[in-house]
């Protein structure tokens, strides 16, 4: 049976999502064996993180500087917001390469089962940010969900008296994408969602 020590880390790991308590095991076996070359560097690594990492106040992205890198770049148009439900979403786009705007980050989604509510999320910032004369768009990055969606619908609604532009990421069949293997809702939003060539 493992010491106190060692079923904390695997308690611990067990946390992170896609990590089982198996999975935890493997890890913590594998982060012990490595004690110097993995486990030592882990924990430094992380206790640095802990130390340095901050969250915008502007944006709610994560960074080691408030505002974040993103906030204060110069290169980026002001007029242009990508609101996204998390950090992940920002960093996904971020890996594209393809907007060169600002972002904010809403901090989840609305959820009546979960119990969510508008006041759990960063939304009344972004009200404020949209209000500014400098912003011309907001575009909309919730997720194709049912809580993506209805976010999107009352932030857009929440929006509607700054008198900005508000529109939506497009939603339908992906590049590579074959019809045969979509489903039916991924179809349906892609018919809606036609343009002309």
């Amino acid at each position: 049976m493992p010491g106190t020590e060692i079923e904390r880390l695997i308690q611990l790991l067990a946390r992170l999502p896609g990590l089982g308590p198996r999975s935890a095991r493997r890890a913590a076996l594998h982060l012990i064996k490595r004690r110097e070359s993995l486990l030592q560097p882990l924990a430094e690594a992380l206790s640095a993180a802990a130390e340095a990492i901050r969250v915008c106040p502007v944006c709610g992205n994560l960074d080691v500087t408030a505002p974040c890198a993103i906030c204060t770049d110069e290169r980026r148009d002001p007029g242009l917001i990508c609101v996204v439900e998390e950090v992940a979403d920002l960093w996904a786009l971020e890996r594209t390469a393809a907007f060169a705007g600002r972002y904010h980050v809403l901090g989840g989604t609305l959820s009546a089962l979960d119990g969510r509510g508008p006041e759990d999320l960063n939304i009344d910032t972004l009200a404020g940010r949209a209000a500014d004369p400098a912003v011309t768009e907001i575009i909309l990055a919730t997720s194709a969900t049912v809580e993506g969606q209805t976010t999107g619908h009352y932030v857009a609604e929440r929006l509607a008296a700054c008198g900005v532009t508000v529109t939506r990421l497009a939603h339908g069949v992906p590049v590579g994408g074959e019809l045969d293997y979509l489903d039916d809702g991924t179809i349906s939003a892609a018919l809606k969602a036609r343009r002309s060539i």
